[in-house]
């Protein structure tokens, strides 16, 4: 029994690297994603409009490795009810978009609510219809 496992997770092993030579590059892991400041809930299609207004090639090349492949039945076929951008008051000042947002932009989006949380990088809650939290994306 033991060896079956062991065969097992070697072919477990072949099949996960084959599957990232297959997709045509190197792929980062969940944790790797984060770290950069992407959740993987960004379909490629994202990168690649991401390039057209970004032009640090490194960025996007990020993007790309931790991006999900577009399909029919993708997140951004979800629809969300509301949403809550959550952000320490501190941290502000590196994200003037944010700031931009928030002071500019956020009223005309009576379904998003801005809340200050010590401590919090900028994040965006998504919300569904009976307010509860589906989704998060830094």
């Amino acid at each position: 029994m033991g060896r079956s496992l062991s065969v097992a997770a070697a072919v477990a092993l072949v099949v996960m690297c084959c599957s990232g030579l297959c997709r045509g590059g190197e792929r980062l892991g969940a944790r790797e994603c984060e770290e950069l400041g992407f959740t993987g809930l960004a379909l490629c299609s994202d990168c690649n409009a991401l390039s057209e207004f970004v032009k640090d090639q490194e960025l996007v090349e990020d993007c790309r490795k931790c991006c999900t492949e577009d399909s029919d039945d993708s997140i951004s076929k979800l629809t969300f009810s509301g949403a809550i951008i959550e952000v320490c008051m501190r941290k502000l000042v590196f994200y003037p978009e944010v700031v931009g947002f928030i002071e500019e932009d956020k009223d005309d989006f009576s379904y998003v609510e801005a809340r200050y949380v010590y401590g919090s990088p900028p994040k965006l809650i998504m919300l569904d219809d009976k307010g509860e939290q589906k989704e998060t994306i830094r």
